[in-house]
């Protein structure tokens, strides 16, 4: 069994209670349900997934308690956390909630970073995860938390010209959301990034730019 409490079964991943860690278990899979036995006793069972491969399905009494006590939020509400501190906050916290195969996982280190902006101020936060973002596309906390101890140490004309570039880019970034806005788009929060190419939908992904005629 996974350090993550999750079995692979026909490209799926199961959660098993987690005290099962390390113990190997065994699976019996029907056409609608997969149960999990550990020495011939049924310690997990789950209704079968289809579809795209790589799905998870996490039962949360088999995480530990101390990722319980973190689904009193979910991916969303971090997002909105983030977002309320800045662009570039929102953008490392997304990048730590997409890491791992099990969202739920990275709930503790999203916490982590949102309590810096009390620790230090909104603005450091931000400051320091545009820092941050230009060395990793997704940042962990441990680097934002290393780079805000760093800026303590960086001279007050280097900090204020620092806040003067997060300033300008939040009010940048905020006139683009009032405008995506007032153009009322259907699916506002679209990305290219997030097309499914997966096989099945007879589309391709394309790499280039355009160019004007």
């Amino acid at each position: 069994m996974q350090f993550n409490y999750h079995i692979a079964v026909e490209k799926m991943f199961y959660s098993v209670p987690y005290q099962y860690i390390k113990n190997k278990v065994d699976a019996r899979i029907a056409d609608t349900t997969i149960e999990i036995f550990y020495n011939h006793k049924r310690i997990a069972s789950h209704r079968r997934l289809y579809g795209r491969s790589g799905q998870y399905s996490t039962v949360t009494e088999h995480m530990p308690q101390d990722h319980q006590k973190y689904l009193e939020w979910n991916g969303d509400r971090y997002r909105r956390g983030a977002d309320s501190i800045g662009i570039n906050t929102s953008k490392v916290g997304d990048g730590i909630l997409t890491s791992g195969r099990v969202e739920q996982q990275s709930y503790r280190s999203c916490m982590e970073v949102l309590r810096l902006a009390e620790k230090h101020s909104p603005a450091k936060l931000e400051q320091a995860c545009t820092k941050a973002l230009t060395y990793s596309r997704k940042p962990s906390y441990k680097s934002i938390n290393n780079l805000l101890a760093a800026m303590k140490e960086v001279p007050f004309e280097d900090r204020f010209g620092m806040l003067v570039d997060v300033e300008y880019s939040s009010r940048k970034n905020n006139r683009l959301k009032r405008l995506i806005r007032s153009a009322k788009l259907k699916q506002p929060d679209a990305s290219i990034v997030a097309i499914d190419y997966q096989s099945g939908r007879s589309m391709r992904e394309v790499y280039g730019l355009a160019q004007s005629k």
